[in-house]
């Protein structure tokens, strides 16, 4: 039987299936945005290749794929071709590619500054849709200890209860403690409610002596740092 993955029976296969073939035999890196997404939705319309519909996909969100990030199941089935199943592939691939680091450390990372806060959260926060608020738990050292989701929220705020906060920084045996959440709008500017939240929390954490040593309003296109401003 003749080696159907041979270079010279590419031209024969589908349009779709091309992608695949191409990732065997030139490697992962040789296929566009639109080849790799379209190995996610293996097949297109009557009248468009896979290639094609991830093509259109890409039109419609700038070839950004940060922006692609944000679209939901429902987003991507309005495009022709793509049913909750195939949204739900390229939804999966982006939050698997969203999660992935560089292998850490064995040591513990150890927090000197406000943009060592922002990089250590991206793996959390980036392309997020929602507000999340988080608190990372410190040792005498300034090591991180734990990264901790205190809750989940709308597009324009959620909730963080100073009791829950500090309970769990107590539960972790936490020395100090940096608090962070993220904007989806992109806005830097802290609002009134986060400034109070930051006073309140503050206060909290001198009487508690687990001190607040930060608070970062986190965006995919930079951050805020409360202590960096003067404003703790």
């Amino acid at each position: 039987m003749e080696d159907q993955r041979h270079p010279s029976r590419i031209l024969s296969w589908a349009e779709e299936d091309r992608p695949r073939e191409k990732l065997l035999l030139k490697g992962k890196a040789a296929l566009s945005d639109a080849e790799l997404i379209a190995i996610l939705i293996g097949s297109g319309t009557t009248s468009m290749s896979a290639v094609d519909v991830a093509k259109l996909i890409l039109q419609a969100n700038d070839y950004d794929l940060n922006l692609l990030a944000r679209q939901s199941v429902k987003d991507l089935q309005r495009f022709k071709g793509i049913g909750e199943a195939k949204a739900i592939s390229i939804v999966s691939a982006l939050e698997l590619g969203r999660r992935k680091k560089d292998m850490q450390s064995k040591e513990r990372p150890i927090i000197t500054s406000s943009n060592i806060v922002y990089n250590l959260m991206k793996p959390e926060l980036l392309d997020q849709p929602v507000e999340f608020f988080y608190t990372i738990m410190l040792n005498r050292k300034n090591e991180v200890l734990r990264k901790i989701m205190i809750s989940s929220g709308g597009v324009t705020g959620t909730v963080a209860d100073p009791k829950v906060i500090f309970r769990s920084a107590l539960e972790h045996n936490a020395s100090s403690i940096i608090l962070v959440h993220n904007h989806p709008s992109g806005q830097l500017k802290p609002s009134t409610a986060d400034i109070n939240l930051t006073k309140k929390l503050v206060s909290a954490g001198k009487s508690l002596e687990i001190p607040v040593l930060d608070h970062l309003i986190f965006a995919d296109n930079g951050y805020f740092s409360f202590a960096d401003e003067g404003m703790l």
